[in-house]
């Protein structure tokens, strides 16, 4: 990560960066170094975000021409966007859909999106949230995810994305271990801290090693 001719490169644009995940990988980028521009609905309420390395801009990251002009010139993407105010599926298949063909026209080629624990499988082919005891208030949450996963699946391209998926218990309070498990898209485990998940995905970011698939970790 560094430059282009006389532009200098940012090294990552982290979507949804004001949220708490977002947060514990903005840091975690800082920690090493990265220059980071945060993305966010609104930068107001987001002030203290900024600092030395880290550029708080807007974005709506369900429109294409908005990923565009926000990554263009950046190494990679992080995506840990949510919203209550829209439902699910759609907000997450019009994400996803805008982060494709926008990082695609600002010549970024790698994206780490950070999932949930709902939608790892617990045989082949059925996801946490398939099991008919699961809550049906969350199932459509789960739902949306999921579809995030197939339009990734789906896209063509140059774009090389993993899907970084936490436990069901994502521990925000706890200090980091400095390690975690990885594995496929099977459940891994049930815990970790979230300083632990942001380290696994600025790892994904700087030195690739899960290309085009759903991992998840774990402690």
């Amino acid at each position: 990560m560094g430059s282009t001719g006389n532009q200098v490169e940012r090294d990552v644009v982290v979507f949804g960066a004001g949220g708490q995940v977002g947060r514990a990988v903005v840091a975690e980028a800082r920690r090493r170094g990265l220059a980071v521009t945060a993305a966010v609905r609104d930068p107001e309420r987001h002030r203290d975000l900024g600092g030395a390395g880290v550029a708080v801009v807007r974005c709506d990251v369900t429109d294409g021409a908005a990923v565009a002009a926000t990554a263009r010139g950046h190494a990679a993407a992080v995506s840990t966007v949510y919203t209550p105010d829209v439902p699910s599926t759609q907000f997450y298949s019009a994400a996803t859909a805008a982060l494709v063909a926008g990082l695609d026209a600002a010549g970024v080629r790698r994206l780490v999106h950070v999932g949930v624990a709902t939608t790892l499988e617990t045989a082949p082919g059925v996801a946490v949230h398939d099991d008919p005891a699961f809550p049906e208030a969350y199932r459509a949450f789960s739902r949306g995810h999921a579809r995030a996963l197939d339009l990734l699946r789906e896209a063509g391209g140059a774009l090389d994305w993993v899907v970084v998926t936490p436990p069901l218990d994502l521990d925000r309070t706890a200090p980091g271990t400095g390690r975690y498990r990885t594995g496929g898209p099977q459940v891994l485990g049930d815990r970790i801290a979230q300083a632990d998940l942001a380290l696994a995905v600025v790892d994904q970011l700087t030195a690739p090693t899960r290309h085009r698939e759903q991992i998840a970790v774990a402690e």
